[in-house]
């Protein structure tokens, strides 16, 4: 079994659960919800009841009252040879209204719900009692984006530029577990550009010094036309990228229409490369349904969702269980999240069974106000985030495999 598993359990606090004035429900009655769901996941994960071993954190967000309804989830994110580690969230979903003037019945559906409680922790099935075969999770597959179309020598003195100085960073990162380039390139100036001699002097001195995937941009610069952001797939790469739609960035708009969104589909198909299909909002998932049923995108589907730019959709750990929700079946997904968010959304994409891009296109910073020197040193925290909950960083030949990308 994956280490992904999830279950839901919702309910309503009753008169008897409010423990303190104002009908305020104790939190040991989160916990209480939580057990009960971690019990459900040992069940299903081992056929066993299980233990309740520790917490290892705990947040209590918002009240709850009687006549609430809670929505409480549970995740196995890692598992052990005895131990299983699981994440919890408690989410109201329908409040009791309380107020001068409303009746005593009075009640909202709350929409976003409010999440009251958070917490991690560990619970154990003796391998006498496991009665279920325990399948390994899927290799993590990381994603370097080394350089971008945005970030400047003058945010940042380890952004490389030239063909050779990117063909170091790509050999950094695939050391420090990436199995995916994501390129964009430079004019000598720093400037982006989509030129096709200067994406293939790239992919060369990369080739010459990694073992790697290399996923070309066609998504370039806002303000490009697509007959120029489609430079790149004249190199044949392996994967390229392939935006949804149109959408707010930052205080300008990248614009690409339906029609634009077919033609660069059409090339990257023509070129024979595996498109990514970058989700900056949730209507991007629907026009890719739209072109699997049109007959134009098959399988096996890959995903990014980009997450935090200005603009576009947000990042919050909501939004991506809300994402990841609506997936076609047997689709693998990575998250991108920009700045200060790079770091919780690539680890929570982790623990949901995701993949996960980091790298100076996204992120300058390793810790607030210490520069990254390279994408490498991200790359190499996500990896080892990834072995610290159990999953193996996927190699260059597994990402191949997982992501339908043919041996070079």
């Amino acid at each position: 079994m994956s280490p992904d598993r999830s279950f839901t359990l919702r309910l309503r606090m009753g008169a008897h659960d409010a423990h303190y004035a104002g009908e305020l429900v104790d939190g040991a009655r989160m916990l209480a919800l939580f057990g009960d769901v971690a019990t459900a996941l040992l069940i299903e994960q081992d056929g066993d009841e299980g233990l309740f071993r520790a917490y290892s954190s705990v947040e209590f967000l918002a009240p709850v009252r009687a006549g609430d309804y809670i929505e409480a989830e549970g995740r196995i994110v890692r598992v052990g040879a005895t131990s299983r580690e699981m994440i919890f969230e408690a989410r109201k979903i329908i409040e009791n209204v309380r107020g001068d003037g409303l009746a005593a019945s009075a009640a909202d559906v709350l929409a976003p719900s409010v999440v009251v409680c958070r917490a991690r922790g560990t619970c154990v099935t003796p391998k006498p009692e496991q009665r279920r075969a325990v399948a390994a999770p899927s290799p993590a597959v990381l994603t370097a984006a080394i350089v971008g179309a945005e970030v400047t020598r003058a945010q940042t003195p380890h952004l490389p530029i030239t063909a050779d100085e990117l063909a170091v960073e790509a050999e950094r990162c695939a050391a420090a577990g990436a199995a995916i380039i994501h390129l964009h390139v430079r004019h000598p100036d720093g400037t982006p550009s989509q030129q096709t001699e200067l994406f293939q002097a790239a992919i060369d001195a990369i080739r010459r010094r990694a073992d790697v995937i290399v996923q070309t941009s066609t998504g370039g610069a806002v303000g490009m036309s697509l007959e120029e952001r489609a430079g790149p797939l004249a190199c044949l790469p392996e994967m390229a990228t392939l935006n949804l739609g149109t959408v707010n960035f930052g205080d300008e708009v990248f614009q690409n229409t339906r029609p634009e969104i077919r033609a660069m589909l059409a090339r990257i198909t023509a070129a024979g490369s595996v498109p990514e299909l970058e989700v900056y909002e949730v209507g991007h998932l629907d026009e890719a349904r739209s072109l699997v049923d049109e007959g134009r995108l098959a399988g096996p589907l890959h995903f990014q969702f980009v997450l935090g730019i200005k603009g576009a959709i947000g990042a919050r750990p909501e939004v991506l269980r809300f994402l990841v929700s609506q997936l076609p079946a047997g689709a693998t997904w990575g998250v991108a999240a920009v700045g200060r968010h790079q770091r919780p959304m690539t680890e929570l994409a982790l623990e949901l069974g995701g993949n996960a891009r980091v790298g100076l296109e996204d992120n300058v910073f390793l810790e607030k106000g210490v520069l990254a020197e390279g994408s490498a040193p991200q790359v190499a925290r996500a990896a080892e985030f990834a072995k610290r909950i159990g999953r193996a960083v996927a190699t260059t030949a597994q990402a191949r495999a997982l992501l339908g990308v043919a041996p070079r």
